[in-house]
């Protein structure tokens, strides 16, 4: 699946600059995309890295995603989960269940 990168907030600033020529401007702009790729990528190396948690990298694929994981232990999406965090299906599961347990023992606001 091919990923697209995130729109990047820092590329509101990639208006014109007052003075600014157009070559300085495109180079400018280029160069305001290279980074919000770089963020994208290392976002992506983390939400698959061993060095965080499984709930680490599921929240870093939600953010990525603007998902949240589905509560239906049957979803579709939690092997898409797995694979692209580099999780088990059964750790996937067990975050899944952790958040449901969380979320019945937290007083209702």
């Amino acid at each position: 699946m091919a990923e697209t990168p995130l729109p990047d907030r820092s590329m509101a600033g990639a208006a014109a600059l007052f003075g600014e020529t157009q070559e300085d401007y495109r180079r400018r702009k280029a160069l305001l995309q290279a980074e919000a790729l770089e963020r994208r990528q290392q976002e992506l190396r983390e939400q698959s890295s061993p060095l965080n948690t499984p709930s680490d990298r599921i929240r870093i694929w939600e953010r990525l995603h603007q998902l949240q994981m589905p509560r239906s232990p049957t979803h579709r999406l939690l092997s898409v989960i797995a694979t692209d965090t580099g999780l088990s299906a059964e750790e996937v599961l067990s975050e899944q269940h952790d958040r449901a347990v969380a979320k019945a023992a937290a007083p209702a606001r």
